[in-house]
């Protein structure tokens, strides 16, 4: 079996990967990732129990237990470009034997749910509202630089995108669907749509502050799609690289949006942490 070499698998003199700066033992086969550091402890505050806590930059971990449940929720940053490194980290931590440098014959597929904030594309969803992305469609880059399977579904409404947005130069969108067993346990009961995915949080999600933006109808794009029962619901800057790299490496993903702002009447939420405390709790309570 091929050995990875120190500058593909980086692996800090105490044994924990690079940035993550974990142990195999520091992580739990459930992991919740969050973008806001201190979101981890808005978590972790609900353990019966925490026995890990480390962290490195922006990627904080507390692993713990709720009953007899081990659940590890780590902190990922904004984008994804850190989706990229937490998802590698992640996988190498549980599938690759750290002293030879090399894949474990028999592999693991980690639950992965994200707990982030998002706005609302449509007037129908009001800020409040707990919303599980069904697909993640990305109009970033990041896997364009790794092969990776789509399915049927992914094909059919990756087409209707790529027509509905053709008139856009340079994005070249990317669609991969969320866990089936994690939307129909953890999303029962809970609004549904496509969560787009943006490279940036100004222009690349429809602002304009004072540079000027080149797509100045972008809202109304994503809010005007439609493919039979499926319609862009949110957008933020995560979800499409966290279900297309778990997909590639083998591990099931959901994405819980904790809709913080109306993009359409142009609102954000004066409540904010309520919000995002609800959605916490209900993840929670159905793992």
């Amino acid at each position: 079996m091929q050995k990875l070499s120190e500058a593909d698998l980086i692996i800090n003199p105490d044994g924990s990967i690079y940035h993550l700066n974990l142990l195999p033992e520091d992580i739990a086969d459930t992991v919740i990732t969050v973008g806001d550091l201190d979101r981890v402890a808005e978590v972790s505050k609900h353990f019966d129990s925490i026995e890990v806590k480390k962290g490195k930059r922006e990627f904080i971990t507390h692993t713990g237990y709720i009953g007899k449940k081990r659940i590890t929720v780590l902190s990922t940053g904004i984008g994804t470009d850190n989706i990229d490194i937490v998802f590698n980290e992640l996988d190498a931590l549980v599938n690759i034997d750290f002293e030879s440098r090399t894949v474990k014959k028999e592999l693991k597929s980690l639950d992965i749910i994200r707990i982030g904030t998002s706005g609302a594309v449509q007037k129908d969803i009001p800020m409040g509202t707990i919303l599980a992305s069904s697909f993640g469609l990305g109009f970033d880059s990041l896997m364009h630089y790794y092969i990776h399977q789509v399915s049927g579904d992914e094909h059919t409404l990756l087409d209707s995108v790529k027509s509905h947005f053709s008139h856009i130069k340079n994005i070249h969108p990317y669609i991969t669907a969320a866990d089936p067993s994690l939307l129909n346990s953890i999303a029962r009961g809970m609004e549904t749509g496509i969560t787009i995915t943006a490279p940036g949080f100004y222009a690349p999600q429809g602002r304009q502050v004072r540079a000027k933006n080149a797509v100045p109808n972008f809202i109304e794009l994503l809010n005007s799609f439609n493919e039979g029962n499926n319609r862009i619901t949110n957008l933020e800057m995560e979800t499409a690289g966290i279900y297309a790299l778990a997909k590639a490496l083998g591990h099931k993903a959901l994405s819980i949006n904790a809709i913080l702002a109306s993009r359409v009447n142009f609102e954000f939420s004066t409540e904010p942490n309520k919000i995002v405390e609800k959605a916490i709790k209900m993840v929670l309570e159905r793992l």
